[in-house]
């Protein structure tokens, strides 16, 4: 039996601190697995979240530009043209995707997100689809990626259209396009193009050019709405309305920015970019670089013979600006739907939506007016403080004003240049009058109170016989409206107004809908023609026998005036033709 002391052995202190460490880490995952199991019996479950962050974008620099071809889309085909010209003519390389059809709708919502509105569908899905149409033709994706960009609209608001670049660039990246380019241009705010300015400018010149040929586009694409319902040659206003886009195209392709002299220049020094800025201006307001174009498209169009005596009910177009400006699958094919139906379609112009913009930074201004910064209006001894918000308000709203002037002033230039068919811009101010009664002004999205108040404009003033509202299917701003709608034609009875909703499916049921409404326009029509022949005494074959002994009113820039309470063309006519008569 040994008699050595018993010795405790002591552990290295590096292995206690594992032990410590294991029990603390048992303890640790013992109380994480308690709690979740006590936040899974509260339903208190956390997810990780993933944040959408925006993709870094390869630049679009300036020495890109001539092996880059710009890309755009979402209005008409003579808008489209003309706005090509106007690219090329400022040294861009372009090209129009074409109008979106059913086969892109399905497109974009096969890559892109579940719950968007169509048009984001039929517009996502036509550049993927024209995207895809190129590399079958051999072009390689990665040089599609490279070589090419696309240019849109953007916003903000109550709608979904503030969501077209995410979902552009989503639907791209699930086609296999990552990284393609997206260049954004916000109703607000310019371009956002981070750091690719140099690649597309956005300068005066820009500016100029598009809205030139957007203003071009709006009353050429009237004026042709306005003469085939009526042509007594059936397609010729179409063949003479596609040699007046290509005439017109050249012109635009044609057109040079305006440069200030150098030697000029040079004498003006560091005056030179503002004098060259103002001879733009100048150039723009008192130069005719377009009217002799439009008049020979006038006299073109003039060549057209017309039967005025046809009864057609006249039908405004209005809703959501994109379901109410595209001529494919997006709206049903709704214009030409309504023409094969017998009536006149009284398209809506994008110089509308441009002064509605400019009305509603004025309206801003005037509501926020002393409250800059979050500040309260100063009383009324602080005159000085008061002076200068009033000179800084009135300073802000006169450049609007003028800048109103102007682009209505230009508007009307080329309408009067192409013969006085088309109509002048409506007021935007009579505008807001009439329909704050039924939709607040200040509310923002979609085309806010426009949608109301051009359904009253245009049926009080007699110049439609029935106001047709397009719209995507659930688009807030516009269902918003329709709920005032049923106000409106509550007050006014004789009224017939029928909004109907788009999607990629359903044109049989929306094209029976509006057949049925336009049963009644039409029958309204036929009323009022009955109505101009008793009152001034006249026979239908009597007025047919004045028309052949006077061609001259076949033409279609003879002016027929407008009636008091009389809509149609063909009563209308026959009104002037009875006044003829008596002179």
């Amino acid at each position: 039996m040994s008699t050595q002391p018993f010795e405790p052995k002591l552990m290295p202190p590096g292995n206690l601190v594992q032990i410590g460490s294991t029990i603390e880490d048992t303890i640790q995952q013992r109380l994480a697995e308690e709690r979740a199991r006590l936040e899974k019996e509260a339903g208190l479950v956390k997810r990780e979240a993933h944040h959408f962050k925006k993709p870094v974008e390869k630049p679009f620099t300036a020495d890109q530009r001539p092996n880059t071809t710009l890309l755009f889309g979402g209005l008409t085909w003579k808008h489209e043209k003309l706005v090509h010209g106007a690219l090329e003519g400022l040294g861009y390389r372009a090209e129009a995707v074409p109008t979106p059809n059913v086969k892109a709708f399905q497109t974009g919502k096969e890559y892109g997100n579940n719950g968007q509105c169509n048009p984001t569908y039929f517009t996502v899905g036509n550049l993927v689809q024209y995207l895809q149409t190129l590399e079958e033709q051999g072009i390689p994706k990665q040089e599609i990626i490279d070589r090419y960009v696309f240019f849109t609209a953007g916003a903000c608001g109550p709608c979904r259209f503030g969501m077209y670049e995410a979902e552009y660039r989503l639907a791209l990246r699930n086609a296999g396009f990552d990284g393609f380019r997206v260049l954004l241009f916000q109703q607000s705010g310019g371009l956002n193009q981070s750091d690719a300015e140099a690649g597309l400018e956005m300068n005066l010149d820009f500016f100029l050019g598009i809205l030139n040929a957007l203003n071009c586009g709006d009353v050429i694409n009237e004026v042709a709405y306005a003469l085939r319902p009526y042509e007594a040659n059936a397609g010729e206003t179409d063949r003479v309305l596609d040699e007046n886009m290509d005439y017109m195209h050249e012109v635009f392709r044609k057109k040079r920015p305006w440069k200030l002299d150098q030697g000029f220049a040079k004498y003006m020094g560091g005056f030179s970019d503002t004098a060259e800025y103002v001879g733009k201006f100048v150039k723009q307001l008192k130069g005719d670089d377009y009217v002799p174009a439009l008049e020979r498209a006038r006299d073109r169009f003039n060549e057209i013979s017309l039967d005025r005596l046809r009864v057609k009910p006249i039908v405004k177009i209005t809703g959501e600006f994109w379901a109410q400006t595209t001529e494919g699958d997006g709206n049903f094919n709704m214009f030409n739907f309504l023409e094969r139906e017998g009536a006149q379609v009284l398209v809506e112009p994008i110089g509308t939506w441009i002064m509605y913009m400019i009305h509603q930074v004025v309206q801003k201004y005037k509501d926020f007016k002393g409250l800059e910064d979050g500040t309260v209006l100063p009383p009324l001894w602080k005159l000085g403080t008061r002076a200068r918000i009033e000179f800084g308000y009135r300073q802000k709203v006169a450049k609007l004003k003028l800048a109103e002037a102007i682009f209505k002033g230009e508007y009307h230039k080329i309408v009067n240049a192409l013969g006085g068919v088309a109509h002048h811009l409506a007021d935007q101010y009579e505008l807001q009058r009439i329909g704050h009664p039924f939709y607040n002004s200040r509310a923002g999205g979609g085309e806010g109170h426009l949608e109301v108040a051009k359904n009253i404009y245009y049926s009080n003033k007699d110049l439609a016989h029935m106001v047709l509202s397009l719209k995507p299917f659930g688009c807030m701003p516009s269902t918003q409206s329709d709920g005032a709608q049923s106000a409106v034609v509550s007050n006014f009875k004789d009224m017939i107004y029928l909004p109907v909703e788009t999607s990629g499916e359903g044109e049989i049921n929306a094209h029976s809908r509006v057949q049925m409404a336009l049963g009644e326009a039409k029958n309204k029509a036929k009323k009022e023609f009955a109505a101009a022949l008793e009152q001034t005494g006249l026979t239908l074959d009597q007025c047919r026998a004045w028309v052949e002994a006077h061609p001259e009113t076949k033409r279609p820039m003879y002016k027929v005036p407008h009636t008091k309470g009389v809509v149609g063309m063909a009563a209308n006519f026959v009104h002037h033709i009875a006044d003829r008569m008596k002179n």
